[in-house]
């Protein structure tokens, strides 16, 4: 896969790339990223091609934007697309903490709220952080226990918004599939994010999500494909799904990582390419702290990967008899 080949991001008219960066590291995600650390990572993602970039206001409550605006500014406008995320609102006495955020900015916090007026807010605050006058995808952000309101005022909003022009797609990005499947079946988006659940550990996506997607040309933006680590390198104390790994994914992860020896190709490699074996996928996106993690990302990509590991991992039981790989299905 060429990480910087561009596509049409679902029902869109959005170019993107198919290897995209995902920003929350830069954010602080468990561990604090220097300000000239971050840009020069986002620097790097443009020095190899990569022109889709996701941010949110939750990453390191607000730093991840505000750094993102920085490092992008430089650039002409219409030379990437760029996706933020809409549900939480940054303000003092926020409810919504997370403690996975080193050094957050202090006295804010997020506040869960997918009201009309909430996201108009937390619309016009992410435009004054990154310094643009328009987005280019609006993602509501993990609406697990609010779907009503997500699929109702909250989305009413962004489509009066993309109707004006000011941001260019509407999504959806979540850590679970069945309620993603629901509400790409419901509603008109462009296009929904899946972290986590479609990757060489987790197929739930298979479930629904990817079927409806692919038969209603909504583009799959798939995140999280290293699991939070365990698939990047795969030993005692590695992060699964932003905690500690169990014993028995450690296992899974190692016997994957064992076929990929095999034939001498990382396991990064296969963990990244894995998701565009279905059709609706149209990007993955890969988070980064580091210029060196940037540039990594981008090599696992463009890996040349051997049917035969794909058929060996579903021989062993590692992969579903039926799953699509990449290459062929």
């Amino acid at each position: 896969m060429h990480p910087a080949e561009r596509v049409r991001l679902g029902r869109s008219d959005l170019p993107v790339t198919r290897l995209g960066l995902g920003l929350a590291p830069i954010g602080g995600l468990y561990t604090a990223v220097p300000p000239q650390q971050a840009i020069a990572t986002i620097d790097m993602a443009f020095q190899k091609g990569i022109r889709l970039f996701d941010t949110a206001p939750l990453y390191g409550y607000g730093r991840s934007e505000t750094l993102a605006g920085k490092a992008l500014a430089p650039h002409p406008r219409d030379w990437y697309t760029l996706s933020t995320k809409v549900g939480r609102v940054l303000e003092p006495g926020g409810d919504n903490t997370q403690d996975i955020w080193a050094d957050p900015p202090p006295g804010v916090a997020p506040r869960l709220d997918f009201s009309p007026a909430a996201i108009r807010q937390s619309f016009q605050d992410s435009l004054d952080r990154l310094g643009l006058e328009r987005i280019d995808i609006v993602h509501l952000h993990d609406p697990d226990d609010h779907y009503e309101e997500a699929a109702g005022g909250a989305f009413d909003v962004l489509a009066q918004l993309r109707a004006a022009g000011t941001i260019g797609a509407i999504s959806v990005g979540m850590n679970q599939g069945a309620m993603l499947a629901r509400f790409a079946r419901e509603l008109p988006l462009d296009c929904v994010m899946l972290a986590g659940r479609y990757t060489l550990l987790d197929h739930s996506g298979l479930d629904e999500l990817l079927p409806v997607c692919a038969q209603r040309g909504i583009g799959v933006l798939a995140a999280g494909v290293y699991n939070s680590g365990l698939l990047a390198d795969p030993q005692p104390g590695a992060r699964y799904n932003y905690g500690p790994a169990s014993a028995a994914l450690l296992a899974k992860a190692l016997a994957i990582k064992d076929i990929c020896d095999r034939y001498e190709i990382p396991l990064r490699a296969a963990a990244i390419q894995f998701p565009f074996g279905h059709r609706a996928v149209t990007s993955v996106v890969i988070g980064a702290r580091t210029p060196a993690e940037v540039e990594d990302a981008v090599a696992m990509c463009a890996v040349d990967i051997p049917p035969q590991l794909w058929q060996d991992l579903r021989a062993e039981g590692l992969l579903p008899l039926d799953v699509a790989v990449p290459g062929h299905s």
